[in-house]
């Protein structure tokens, strides 16, 4: 199990109150002195409150994640929603910047918009949010990334489990089913030759590259890339036009290119049948303004698997940071692991059924 205690002080042990008090202040902004964090275990958020009445949001980017033009694009791709009128929360633009840099951080400052997660139960509610994912996915298949990354098995599988075993983090009791399971789901997704972001090549970690005659036609697009329903803010349909009724989409930190389901599945829960309601009512709306590529559901379990893989290396990668052992004191143990090894061989069998029909 990994340790509780960082062996050195992490980086944002160094973004005290001042320091973000002071960050706004280098752009113009400021602050009256009141701000709280907001939930954000990969960079630090914070509201504040500015002098002049207004509220925003203050994101502090994780040192060493993404490159300053990689972070440029994802504002870049949300600027450029946001012209399109789709309710995405774009970073400001201050002093002729989206991005800034102060006290060691890369730093950008948004609008703040209040909200609620959306009710998911409700058809009307996910035929909204189809509607304004596709017209995302418009604005996002006009051109690719040229920084961002692809969401892919190289990315969120190969590596996954190859750093997790290379830094022994899975407990030797548990290790060798752990890394059966991770094998086996990362063959079967790598099926799926758009996942596979191999096309042409021979060997990628001894994955097989089985062409699927179909997936020349399919396409990857730039994606929100994390769409769950944290990431959509609901204003209540009652309140006023001027407050924007509706969905809001926030984070685009994970964009990345993408086939068009991976910004639905996450908006999907519970059994079979109820998971299948409520992708009709987002493809219902979604195919209002852009259609649907039904083949991209063969794809829907293998993209829950890579999420599964990636994000149990994410943790054991980010444990240096003491909010990590504050939150997820329950990662890294054998039981952990176990765990795992059952949702993967769970896994294993759904990606074997048939997909999900609309």
């Amino acid at each position: 199990m990994p340790s509780t205690t960082p062996t050195a002080s992490h980086p944002f042990q160094a973004l005290t109150p001042d320091v973000v008090q002071d960050a706004l202040a280098s752009v113009g902004l400021l602050g009256d002195g009141r701000q709280m964090a907001l939930s954000s275990y990969e960079n630090r958020v914070y509201q504040a409150h500015l002098d002049d009445g207004r509220k925003v949001v203050a994101k502090f980017y994780r040192p060493q994640r993404w490159t300053r033009a990689q972070i440029e694009e994802e504002h870049a791709f949300s600027t450029e929603l946001a012209a399109a009128e789709i309710p995405v929360v774009a970073p400001l633009m201050l002093n002729g910047h989206t991005l800034h840099q102060h006290g060691g951080f890369d730093f950008s400052v948004s609008p703040w918009r209040g909200g609620r997660q959306p009710e998911l139960e409700d058809g009307e509610v996910l035929e909204w949010i189809g509607r304004f994912l596709a017209r995302i996915h418009s604005v996002g298949a006009a051109r690719p990334f040229a920084h961002r990354p692809a969401l892919d098995v190289a990315s969120f599988g190969v590596a996954a489990r190859d750093w997790l075993l290379g830094h022994d983090k899975v407990p030797l009791d548990v290790q060798s089913t752990w890394a059966k399971a991770a094998q086996d789901a990362i063959d079967l997704i790598a099926t799926h030759a758009l996942l596979t972001g191999a096309r042409g090549q021979k060997d990628l970690n001894n994955l097989t590259d089985e062409a699927n005659p179909d997936a020349s036609a399919m396409q990857t697009l730039r994606l929100h890339g994390d769409c769950h329903p944290g990431n959509i803010l609901w204003t209540p349909l009652e309140v006023p036009a001027s407050q924007l009724p509706g969905p809001h989409f926030v984070d685009l930190d994970d964009c990345r290119s993408g086939p068009a389901v991976q910004d639905l599945w996450m908006l999907l829960s519970g059994d079979r049948a109820q998971q299948t309601r409520q992708l009709a009512a987002l493809v219902d709306g979604y195919e209002q303004f852009r259609p649907f590529d039904a083949r991209e559901l063969a794809l829907l379990e293998p993209l829950r698997t890579l999420r599964l893989l990636h994000y149990s290396a994410w943790l054991a990668r980010r444990w240096e940071d003491p909010i990590f052992a504050i939150n997820f004191p329950w990662f890294g143990s054998s039981d952990y692991w176990q765990g795992q090894v059952v949702m993967l061989q769970d896994q294993l069998e759904a990606m074997q059924q048939p997909p999900l029909a609309v």
